[in-house]
């Protein structure tokens, strides 16, 4: 492990004047009690919504519907689709970047929730169909392929629905991890984008096939209902207030700065920045109307606190798209979505802050350093990386650091083989951990940016440390 202090006077301390400026410490931030509150108010909506799905089923006689074999199978077929389909709904709201999920619980956990929704939905759908298939089979006295048949080619909008469940069945097996990572993140996108078709495709047929779901009844109003409210939703925050803030915004490429070898910094420009109250830890999609980029979205976090006209962002070169934008012409226009993210000052719970980077996880964590509240002594920034050489924004962050009377290290190495540590291989061997670098930890909130698997040794150590999750904030470099 190495801690290379010399070059950019690392681990500075303040000026003696600074040093004996007397400074309060940061109160614990008033927003955290208000954002538990939107989050359990949420999370009870969404249990109350699946309880009204089965209550659908009970409030049309269903509790009675289970005299037969076959009556008990269909009984359970309909429940597990009405469960089914609430559930792809709640998937559907989470991915829509509505403001108020965002405050409530920041878009990397909404999204870890979104994903585990998927297979939970998939296995009600497909037992919705099983189910049904077989109990009307035992009803009517024939097959199973006599039944599905017979469902697709008589019953209306059956074959939409069927339709539907293939498609579900393809987003989320694209969606496992070991299949996500050999797909080109445009490619899994657009086979994403098909989750929205699914669900709209299965509509039909809830509504002119079923039992509970009768025409011009409550329980029709009541699901319809449902699905304009989602759809509405992905409409007015995923396309139109995305549309009329880059409109308004009219950014520009002001200029492009190269920060290291496959590293460069993006600065834009534009007018009346200051309403789009992004703040410093937070993340935009970006797109840039070139001819070779337009069509792909890039999803960066600002490197710097957002000024009034001008915003910058620091990308590294991992993939064709990232790597063509180190020759984006300036004047460039720009347009985003966003701002997004929990990962800011507004979610710390203590005085104290630590703030980890690895790689281009360096972004956020430069522009929180510049932004977030803390007394010099209370801040503590650790760059992990396998060489000095290797780690981004140093210069920016060491001046920061001395400014602002933060302690900053850079904990150089190569992992060792096989070992499940964020640290160098000297430092597991030393038995160092997140709490011996850090000896206040238990009094600080940690923001940890950088790979997934490295972000998530990172989490565990801090865990481990008996850090609660409310002080553990973190977004990963990953898609």
């Amino acid at each position: 492990m190495s801690l290379d202090t010399r070059p950019l006077r690392l681990q500075q301390r303040l000026s003696e004047k600074t040093r004996t400026r007397r400074q309060p410490a940061p109160r614990v931030n008033p927003n955290y009690p208000r954002r538990m509150r939107l989050a359990d108010t949420l999370q009870v909506f969404c249990i109350v919504s699946l309880a009204l799905a089965v209550a659908l089923f009970l409030g049309c006689g269903g509790a009675a519907r289970f005299g037969t074999p076959a009556d008990a199978l269909t009984s359970i077929g309909i429940v597990t689709g009405l469960v089914g389909t609430d559930l792809l709904l709640v998937m559907t709201l989470l991915a829509a970047r509505l403001p108020a999920i965002d405050r409530a619980f920041g878009h990397d956990n909404a999204m870890a929730l979104h994903q585990s929704l998927g297979k939970p939905a998939l296995y009600l759908i497909l037992a919705h169909a099983v189910f049904l298939i077989i109990g009307y089979a035992l009803s009517s006295e024939v097959t199973v392929f006599a039944e599905t048949w017979s469902m697709l080619t008589q019953m209306p909008d059956m074959l939409l629905a069927f339709i539907a469940l293939g498609l579900l069945v393809l987003v989320v097996v694209t969606s496992l991890v070991i299949v996500r990572h050999k797909l080109p993140y445009e490619v899994w996108h657009i086979v994403h984008l098909l989750s929205y078709v699914a669900v709209l495709a299965a509509l039909p047929h809830m509504l002119t096939a079923g039992t509970v779901l009768v025409a011009g009844s409550l329980q029709w109003y009541y699901w319809l209902a449902l699905y304009v409210g989602v759809a509405g939703s992905i409409v007015v925050y995923r396309v139109v207030l995305p549309i009329v803030r880059s409109l308004r915004s009219r950014l520009v490429v002001a200029g492009v700065d190269r920060e290291a070898p496959g590293v460069v910094s993006i600065r834009l420009s534009g007018r009346r920045l200051h309403h789009l109250q992004a703040t410093a830890g937070q993340f935009f999609i970006w797109r840039f109307w070139t001819p070779g980029q337009w069509w792909q979205a890039h999803p960066f976090s600002l490197s710097a606190a957002p000024a009034h006209n001008s915003l910058r962002v620091t990308v590294r070169a991992l993939g064709d798209g990232s790597t063509d934008l180190a020759s984006v012409p300036v004047g460039t226009r720009v347009s985003f979505e966003g701002p997004y993210g929990l990962f800011t000052d507004r979610a710390r719970t203590s005085p104290r802050i630590v703030l980890l980077a690895a790689g281009i996880g360096v972004a956020p964590i430069r522009a929180l350093l510049e932004t977030a509240t803390f007394a010099p002594g209370q801040a503590t920034v650790l760059l992990r990386s396998h060489s000095v050489a290797d780690s981004y924004l140093v210069d920016e962050i060491a001046e920061l650091c001395r400014l602002r009377g933060a302690e900053f290290r850079i904990i150089a190495g190569k992992r060792a083989p096989g070992a499940h540590s964020w640290l160098p291989g000297d430092a597991v061997n030393a038995r160092i951990t997140l709490k011996t670098l850090v000896p206040n930890l238990s009094e600080s909130d940690v923001y940890i940016c950088g790979p997934r698997r490295w972000t998530d040794e990172v989490v565990r150590d801090a865990r481990s440390a008996g850090l609660p999750t409310q002080q553990i904030h973190f977004e990963r470099f990953d898609w």
